[in-house]
C-alpha cells in the first residue's frame, strides 16, 4: 500500500536548521508532484513548498523564501526539506503530500496521499 513517512523533526532553538525527509513507497514516485504543509495547534494545514515530478520546479510560501529548500532524489524515493534560519512561527507538525494532478499545487486538497507527519517545535 502506498506509505508517505516523514522524520528529521525536533526541537531546535530559533536560528537553528532541521532536515526533514519524506521516505516513499507503494506508487511510482517519480510520477508524483511532491509538497510540503504543515499545520500549528489551532490552524488550518497550510503550504510550505512543492517540487515538480522532475525536481526541476520548485515554489514556497513566502513566509519560507530564502529559508527552506525543497529537494528530491527519485531513485531513492524521497523528498527533502532543508530548513535554516527556523523562526518560532515555523513550529508546526509537517506533512510530506503526494500529487498526480493540480493547478496551484499549494492546496491539500490536490494532494492524494499524505504522511503521518513529523513535530517540529522552535524554541526562542
Amino acid at each position: 500500500q502506498v506509505q508517505l513517512v516523514e522524520s528529521g523533526g525536533g526541537l531546535v532553538q530559533a536560528g537553528g536548521s532541521l532536515r526533514l525527509s519524506c521516505a516513499a513507497s507503494g506508487y511510482t514516485f517519480s510520477s508524483y508532484t511532491m509538497g510540503w504543509f504543515r499545520q500549528a495547534p489551532g490552524k488550518e494545514r497550510e503550504f510550505v513548498a512543492v517540487i515538480s515530478w522532475s525536481g526541476a520546479t520548485t515554489n514556497y510560501t513566502d513566509s519560507v523564501k530564502g529559508r527552506f529548500t525543497i529537494s528530491r532524489d527519485n531513485a531513492k524515493n524521497a523528498v527533502y526539506l532543508q530548513m535554516n534560519n527556523l523562526k518560532p512561527e515555523d513550529a508546526a507538525i509537517y506533512y510530506c503530500a503526494a500529487a498526480a494532478k493540480g493547478s496551484t499545487w499549494t492546496k491539500p486538497s490536490e494532494y492524494r496521499y499524505w504522511g503521518q507527519g513529523t513535530q517540529v517545535t522552535v524554541s526562542s
